[in-house]
């Protein structure tokens, strides 16, 4: 089994910048997609940014210039480096990892941005 361990969420004022991570173990194919999904309680689930094997990146338009994702393929961990927080960033952050088994999700990290 694909086992996913995020980290690196927190409470932190707007402007201020934040990274999470992912780390992937167990049966774990080379090939894969990992990303990031964001979800408050009473809101839509949103694809925040995703990355490929070969390092193509996907954001959504709310935080295109804001956040950098990346991934260290030797460690199979993916980054989302979160700059200019918004208090409308703040919800609970999703590490996902998709190979052609299927796809495999973490528990999820706090994200909270204060005014």
């Amino acid at each position: 089994q694909v086992q996913l361990k995020e980290s690196g969420g927190g409470l932190v004022q707007a402007g201020e910048s934040l990274r999470v991570s992912c780390l992937a173990s167990g049966s774990i194919f080379s090939t894969n997609d990992m990303g990031w999904y964001r979800q408050a309680p009473g809101k839509q689930r949103e694809l925040v940014a995703a990355i490929t094997s070969s390092g193509s990146t996907n954001y959504a338009d709310s935080v295109k210039g804001r956040f950098t994702i990346s991934r260290d393929n030797a460690k199979n961990t993916v980054y989302l480096q979160m700059n200019n927080l918004k208090p409308e960033d703040s919800d609970v952050y999703y590490c996902y990892l998709r190979n052609s088994w299927g796809t495999r999700w973490g528990q999820g990290t706090q994200v909270t941005v204060s005014s």
